[in-house]
């Protein structure tokens, strides 16, 4: 059954179980709201949350344990040599999965039924002949082992998502027939509907808090295995980027350096746009324009924020690349070789930060109590020495924290570094030449299909757990200057 129908199945249940729950309440107390515990709407949810909760938490944990238990069982049908011959477990189930998903169009153009597909014997010529057919149909050439991978592959998918289905269903019946069988004038159902949404409330605040700790552990566990893998010293002193990736021999030359001081270069030369523009425009909205303006600007700010990326990254690639090549190119001055450059992504990536800092800094500044201003001002002093005296310093650890919400933006962002910066990793001081940056680096060595077991393929998460230590210091860093400066203006 499509996980669609499942889902709108269960929906329907539940919301069955909510109308009959509710009037089986009203009978037992003679129709009579008031000699219920609880109000009627609490025993129909009741009856909806037996329903529902306990089915979709089990069809939660049945399609994430599926695909394991499935990949178990083909690998356990694959001969060794199949992996051990130079492909990881991650490639051979790609071609398993990759010829279970065109096995139909396959068969269909073998003029072959499903049926007579799956009755052939790997020991027939047949076999030699829709072995044929499939590399047709999936554009290379499939082996017998693959094959039988992939037929098993489906199969074990449609039991056990059968078997999943019915499970799921009688879970939502049997819970919801429970729950039904309690639904009387001296059941406390209100109580029980507030613990399971107090639960309910829990188990939504822990999926932030696991799912940061999930995504710590798979970076510290690759980033283990990649070290076991390659030298720590040469990752984190080597001059030098130059992976070779897997087919193309060679040894691998994956020196951090480069990418650091590109992704420090650009988010630099980023914020020397972005927050001077940004501080200034929020001075200026929240201090001196008038509501009409404000009204107006504001908004046309913030619409900087809501432009996709890769919008940014074609601006930067065809505009803001050969505008600068035009004026300061090697037809002119002589320093820009092309369009992709540092200057050219910082430049784009500073306009894109804009808003973080005036929006978030404008904010700040608005909530400065208006009594430190009015004794300001009582003193004698003008509204610009008011404000770079008394405003600025009071709002300084939130402008501080906008700031680094900026650079956290700018060190994290991909496609405008791609598009704008060009691909060269590289130490140079020159802002006129193309550089590249981690974020770009880890998206290069992920695409297509990588062998995870190659430092090739681990080092991007070599290179993710170091962006994330870099970015932890920054923020304890931010808490600090905060904290320090808040204890004066509090």
């Amino acid at each position: 059954m499509p996980f669609t129908w499942l889902v709108l199945i269960l929906i329907t249940i539940a919301t069955v179980g909510f109308i009959t729950g509710r009037n089986r309440a009203l009978r037992s107390a003679g129709g009579d709201s008031r000699d219920l515990h609880s109000l009627p709407v609490y025993y129909g949810s009741n009856v909806a949350m037996w329903a529902i909760v306990p089915a979709a938490i089990v069809l939660i944990i049945w399609m994430l344990a599926q695909p394991f238990f499935v990949n178990s069982r083909v690998l356990g049908t694959l001969p060794d040599t199949m992996v051990s011959e130079g492909s990881s477990i991650g490639l051979v189930m790609s071609d398993v999965r990759r010829v279970a998903d065109g096995l139909d169009t396959a068969v269909e153009q073998a003029a072959m039924t499903r049926e007579e597909a799956a009755s052939i014997s790997t020991e027939t010529s047949d076999v030699r002949e829709l072995l044929g057919e499939v590399g047709v149909a999936l554009g290379s050439n499939v082996s017998p082992e693959v094959l039988q991978g992939a037929q098993l592959y489906r199969a074990l998918n449609a039991t056990s998502s059968t078997i999943m289905t019915v499970v799921v269903l009688l879970i939502a019946l049997g819970g919801a027939a429970y729950s039904y069988s309690r639904s009387n004038a001296q059941f406390r159902a209100r109580n029980t509907v507030e613990r399971g949404i107090l639960a309910l409330l829990i188990a939504a605040a822990s999926v932030a808090i696991l799912t940061t700790i999930g995504i710590l552990f798979a970076l510290l566990f690759n980033t283990i295995e990649f070290f076991k893998l390659y030298p720590a010293a040469d990752f984190f002193f080597g001059t030098n980027w130059a992976p070779s990736f897997s087919g193309r021999g060679g040894a691998s030359d994956l020196g951090v350096l480069p990418l650091l001081w590109g992704t420090f270069y650009i988010s630099f030369i980023a914020l020397l746009v972005a927050v001077p523009i940004g501080l200034f425009s929020a001075i200026y909205l929240s201090e001196y324009a008038g509501p009409k303006v404000r009204g107006i600007a504001k908004p046309l700010i913030e619409i900087l924020a809501g432009i996709p990326t890769i919008v940014y990254g074609l601006f930067a690639l065809l505009t803001v690349g050969p505008l600068l090549a035009s004026m300061i190119g090697k037809d002119t001055l002589g320093w820009m070789q092309g369009g992709t450059a540092v200057m050219t992504a910082g430049l784009v990536m500073g306009i894109m930060l804009i808003p973080f800092v005036s929006s978030l800094s404008d904010d700040i500044i608005n909530a400065v109590p208006q009594a430190m201003r009015d004794g300001s001002y009582g003193l004698g002093a003008t509204k610009s020495e008011t404000i770079r005296q008394v405003i600025l310093p009071a709002a300084l650890p939130g402008i501080v924290g906008a700031i680094l919400l900026a650079a956290s933006r700018a060190i994290g962002e991909t496609m405008i570094v791609v598009l704008g910066a060009g691909a060269a990793a590289r130490l140079s001081l020159n802002p006129f030449e193309a550089m590249t940056t981690i974020t770009a680096k880890i998206v290069s060595q992920l695409t297509g299909d990588a062998d995870f077991a190659s430092p090739e393929a681990l080092v991007a998460f070599a290179l993710g757990m170091t962006l994330f230590v870099l970015t932890l210091g920054l923020n304890v860093f931010a808490l600090y200057i905060v904290r320090k400066y808040r204890e004066q203006y509090d």
